[in-house]
Order: structure tokens, then sequence, then C-alpha cells
């Protein structure tokens, strides 16, 4: 005998929308999952008044297999021409992790990632050199040298390189790509590619210091306040749209090296804290700008 819906075991499941606002989202979006025994654990919602558009996720359970839900969703994402994700809570986002010579931020990544923190699976590590390959040992994770390099008429190898890249993607069924202190430039096509599916993390909460040595730059120019900005990668360097931002008071007494240490610390903490809000489906895309329902 069958269990009935109210005694069946129950699945935490998460759902994200977007779509222009109108009268009657929110009533229909709870009504189909009230169909399906479903229980709302969470909701936010958030009415854009520069796009006019509407953006909702919603942590529910429901002893209704994924498919079932999904297809009661149909009827209202066609009525309001929605942007649906659906997700069961548990699980985790497949990741791929890019890597140069700086291991900081890989390390935070791997430890809080070992620790249960974050909600990510990383099935490979890949970097341009080998200095890293210690540590994705040490944590267990599989690790691909695909070296940039410049041959001797000036050209380079950066489109078989990257083509090295998607297909390790598709290998690993890669659904986030998180560059941890990757030095190399992404091509425009390859950004294109990855939007809305790829992270970096930038030296600076404004883009004030570009370059090298940024830190010593704000060291140079006095700055009370460093940190680091998380965002998306697009054609634009270090411009996509921002998921995540810290500071870190800095005082005259400091030295350029503690700013790049104290920097460091933050770019870590704040690479961590958005790619956990986009495994947890928390950052919705309004054109250049993000909800995150954090």
């Amino acid at each position: 005998m069958s269990a009935s819906p109210s005694t069946a075991s129950q699945t935490k499941m998460v759902l994200t929308l977007s779509c222009t606002n109108s009268r009657g989202i929110v009533h229909a979006v709870s009504g189909s999952l009230l169909s399906m025994d479903g229980d709302i654990t969470e909701s936010k919602q958030f009415d854009s008044p520069e796009s006019g558009s509407f953006f909702m996720r919603v942590e529910f359970t429901t002893p209704e297999p994924l498919e079932r839900v999904r297809e009661a969703l149909d009827p209202v994402e066609k009525q309001f021409d929605m942007k649906i994700g659906l997700w069961e809570a548990s699980r985790k986002t497949r990741t791929l992790v890019m890597c140069s010579k700086d291991g900081r931020t890989l390390n935070d990544l791997l430890f809080q990632q070992r620790a249960g923190t974050l909600p990510i699976d990383i099935p490979v590590i890949v970097s341009n050199h080998l200095e890293l390959q210690p540590m994705a040992y040490f944590y267990g994770i599989p690790f691909v040298h695909v070296p940039v390099t410049r041959r001797e008429d000036g050209s380079d190898n950066k489109a078989e390189a990257e083509a090295r890249l998607l297909d390790l993607v598709a290998e690993h069924d890669i659904e986030l790509v998180v560059l941890a202190r990757y030095m190399q430039v992404l091509s425009d096509d390859l950004c294109r590619t990855l939007g809305g599916k790829a992270i970096n993390i930038h030296h600076s909460f404004l883009p004030s210091f570009k370059g090298a040595r940024p830190y010593h730059q704000a060291h140079e120019r006095g700055v009370k306040l460093i940190g680091a900005t998380a965002h998306y990668v697009t054609p634009d360097l270090d411009e996509g749209p921002i998921i995540a931002q810290q500071v870190q008071p800095v005082t005259h007494a400091q030295s350029a090296r503690d700013f790049v240490n104290m920097g460091r610390e933050v770019e870590g903490s704040t690479l961590c804290r958005a790619v956990r809000w986009h495994a947890e489906h928390r950052v919705l895309l309004d054109g250049n700008r993000t909800v995150v329902f954090d």
C-alpha cells in the first residue's frame, strides 16, 4: 500500500524564477506548489523598479519527485513567460576551479568544500602552472595542467587551452567555473560561453587599482579601506555583475605586504561567499546587476 502525500518522505527543493512583473505571480506559484502538497519554508521576492522584472526564490518540501513538481509549474511558467529553475536542495553544484600560483584563495575553497560549508562538488582543478598541484592532491582532487604559452612567432596557444578547458567542462558535467586567482584573461568567446556560470574574484571593492601590484598601488595612495569583489565573468574585464563584496579597514602603519596578506584573506572569504550563494541558487541576474537573496 503506497504512502499518502502527508506521510510520504519529504524532499527539500529550491525554486527560482524571473519574469516581467504582473499581478498574481505569487498566488499562482504558491497554488502550484500546494497542488504538490508543498510546504513553503522560505520565500523571498523582489520587484526591480529599473528593469520592471520580478524575481522570486522559494524553498519548500514536498513528497513529489522533482519531475512532477516541474510539470505542475509548467502552466504558470507559460502564463507569465517565466524563466524557472528547480533543484533538490541537497544537490551539490559541480564546480571546476581554475588557479595559477597563488594558493590562498584555492585553499579557502577546498577547505570549506571539505568542511561541508560550501555546497559544491569539485571533480577537477585546472591550472596554467604546476605550483599548486600538491595542494590539489592533498585534498584528493585531480589536477590538470593546461599551460598557456607563447610560441617563437609571437602567437600563443590560448585558443587550444580554452578548447581543452571546455572539453573538461563537458567531461565532468561542470555547472560552475570559479577563477581562484587565475592569472589569465579569458577570451570574449569563452566569457560568453560561460555567461552566468563563471565567477571571478577582483582585488578591490571598486575597480580603482587595475593592473600589476594593486595592493602596492593602494598603499601608495594611502587608502583606508581595501576589499574584494566577486562577480560573474564577462568580456568586460573585472566589470561583470557583482555578487558579493567585503572591505577591511587599514591604516598608515601597515606595510604594502600587510595590505597583500589582508587582501588575500578578504578575497578568499568574499569568493567563498559568492560561490555559496550561487550554489544555493540565491543569485539571479537582472541585466548587468544581480539580485541576491541571502
